[in-house]
């Protein structure tokens, strides 16, 4: 091998002016270079920079102020053509043209300002505000106006404790009340939901548990029942025990007719549950030698106890307000009966009925007693329903 002379060696110290320039080995670390890193291989492409999301839920202070700016132009504009121009008259007509004419204005300025994709969001969320604050206003309209024409009975205290057995139709508030009512509602509806619960459970386990080729059969019956019509209920009762067994009128026969209304709720309601069950809580009871009965009893109901409760709650508030069938099954009566299997026996519906069919202002006001009574423990039973469903989810997780 021919080795070069040390002043020929291209790493020798060359003399000033010779002309050659000899460069420093390229370098191997990751010294960044102009705030970019240099490694010992190319340099990958950046990425694209992601393009930035439309915040169509944020609402700014000019947002605030084309909301507030549509709802007064809206009024005004409303106001003029409603009560100056057109001849209009009638609150709920003023109202229907001030949520049209804000709609407008509102679209209109959002469309200018924001674009058509935030225009159609903002358009659906006016949609849906407006329909739950109408469902709303029905909702409070109904309850308000009931317990108002209401309290005049119900600030009686002979109200909730004696009947109408010596209270005529020019009798003041003072005397008599609809405690044979309630006596007969809170009769009949224990009646009918001893029947019906176990009933209904038992329906919800054979659906869920055991199945079988008259599942699909019985599942479909108790569909087709959860939109049975009250009078339909009650005429079934009048013909097989009034006619086909000869009872008379009496709550027991009321509640069987009431225990046909709240049974596919019950049902219904009940296999819903029952099929939230984790299948590992049953596999679980299976594989420890337990049978699938005794899966469904220590497993399965105790597991769904909160939604059944719900369920039971559900199908008592369906039944405590039927009307018809206790009129065909049941009669009216102005005294207490306490004996469900002898004679006539009133409930809330009924009475509120009776009395709402009379013209005196006396009875007319507790007609509104007892259906603002019967409200309060309608709702009562929804929040009751409402409490044990959250209880059952707090227990789940």
């Amino acid at each position: 091998m021919r080795t070069l002379p040390p002043s020929q060696s291209p790493f020798a110290p060359q003399p000033p002016g010779s002309g050659t320039t000899h460069l420093p080995p390229p370098s191997t670390s990751n010294t960044p270079v102009n705030g970019v890193p240099v490694g010992d291989g190319p340099l990958e492409p950046e990425a694209p920079p992601e393009p930035e999301r439309r915040k169509l839920r944020v609402v700014d202070v000019e947002d605030r102020a084309c909301l507030i700016g549509s709802l007064l132009a809206g009024l005004s504009l409303t106001w003029v053509l409603y009560s100056r121009i057109l001849p209009t008259e009638g609150t709920l007509g003023f109202i229907v043209c001030w949520w049209l004419f804000f709609t407008a204005f509102y679209t209109l300025i959002t469309g200018l300002r924001r674009g058509r994709v935030v225009l159609a969001d903002r358009f659906a969320v006016i949609l849906a505000h407006s329909i739950a604050g109408l469902v709303g206003i029905a909702l409070v309209s109904v309850i308000g106006y009931t317990l108002i024409r209401g309290i005049p009975a119900l600030s009686h205290w002979n109200f909730f404790s004696s009947d109408l057995r010596t209270a005529g139709p020019l009798e003041p508030l003072t005397a008599g009340g609809a405690l044979h009512a309630l006596a007969g509602t809170m009769i009949q509806i224990g009646m009918a939901i001893a029947v019906t619960l176990p009933l209904g459970i038992l329906c919800a386990v054979y659906l869920t548990e055991v199945g079988g080729r008259a599942s699909k059969l019985v599942r479909s019956v108790v569909e087709a029942m959860t939109a049975l019509p009250s009078i339909v209920a009650g005429l079934f009762a009048y013909v097989v025990l009034l006619i086909g067994f000869g009872m008379r009128l009496s709550g027991f026969v009321a509640a069987m007719a009431i225990s046909v209304m709240m049974l596919p709720i019950i049902a219904r309601s009940s296999e819903v549950v029952l099929r939230l069950v984790p299948n590992g809580l049953r596999e679980a009871s299976l594989a420890l030698g337990a049978t699938q009965w005794r899966t469904v009893w220590s497993v399965v109901l105790p597991t769904a106890r909160p939604g059944l409760a719900t369920a039971l709650v559900l199908g008592t508030a369906r039944g405590i307000g039927e009307t018809s069938p206790v009129l065909l099954t049941a009669g009216y009566t102005t005294y207490l009966n306490l004996n469900p299997f002898s004679g006539p026996m009133t409930s809330l519906p009924l009475f509120t009925f009776k009395m709402s069919q009379s013209p005196e202002d006396n009875y007319i006001s507790r007609a509104f007693g007892a259906a603002a009574l019967l409200l309060v423990l309608v709702l009562l039973l929804f929040a009751f329903s409402r409490w044990m469903a959250g209880r059952g989810r707090s227990g789940a997780r």
